[in-house]
């Protein structure tokens, strides 16, 4: 079995995200994907407060009609941050004869070598990278931390870190939606129209509860 792993705040959940997640399921063949949002995320502040119950709901509603996608409250029933570290091994215990896929921004994979036990995560799970547009990723082993670069082999053909453990690191081009939740949430607190950057479950959930109002 082929599980995806996509983290994140979904604040609110996005097509994008959405898109993302299906054009990373079809790269690696994927067999389910879990959106996972994170209860209180390490690296930034979680812009309104957006309650977690609310955070997952959308999450729940957007991805209602994929067979697909499933929901994973993992991260809500822990305390304390978020740690992707903590999540990876927890689905590396319940899973453990599966190929773990960790999807994640370019973004984030520059900034991979902030993360906790980052070595570990690289060891523990394969990565994919999608590219965000301004964000490509043009030389993959120079962005390699000094710690990971002799871990890791690169295939020029593939465009594929390949790790000693048998994990590897493949890069997924930018999703031409550049949809960002930030200007979603400005929207929607201006009373604007968030139709067609949101799944219209998710736009009438965010009216209903007044969640950016």
């Amino acid at each position: 079995m082929r599980i995806g792993l996509m983290g994140g705040t979904f604040n609110p959940v996005h097509l994008a995200h959405l898109r993302a997640a299906e054009e990373a399921r079809e790269l690696c063949n994927l067999d389910r994907v879990f959106f996972i949002p994170a209860l209180e995320p390490p690296h930034k502040m979680l812009a309104g407060a957006t309650p977690f119950e609310l955070r997952c709901e959308m999450v729940k509603r957007a991805i209602a009609d994929n067979p697909f996608f499933e929901l994973s409250l993992i991260e809500g029933q822990r305390e304390g941050k978020s740690y992707s570290i903590d999540t990876i091994t927890v689905f590396r215990d319940e899973y453990p004869k599966a190929w773990l896929y960790f999807i994640i921004g370019s973004d984030s994979f520059l900034e991979i070598s902030s993360w906790r036990r980052y070595t570990d995560i690289v060891r523990l799970c394969s990565l994919i990278v999608v590219e965000r547009p301004g964000r490509r990723i043009i030389n993959p082993p120079s962005l390699l931390s000094p710690d990971l670069a002799s871990e890791f082999r690169y295939n020029s053909t593939t465009r594929t870190l390949e790790h000693c453990a048998g994990t590897s690191v493949r890069f997924l081009p930018a999703c031409p939606l550049d949809i960002s939740s930030t200007e979603i949430r400005r929207l929607a607190a201006s009373g604007h129209s968030i139709t067609y950057l949101v799944p219209h479950t998710v736009e009438e959930y965010i009216k209903q509860q007044r969640i950016y109002s």
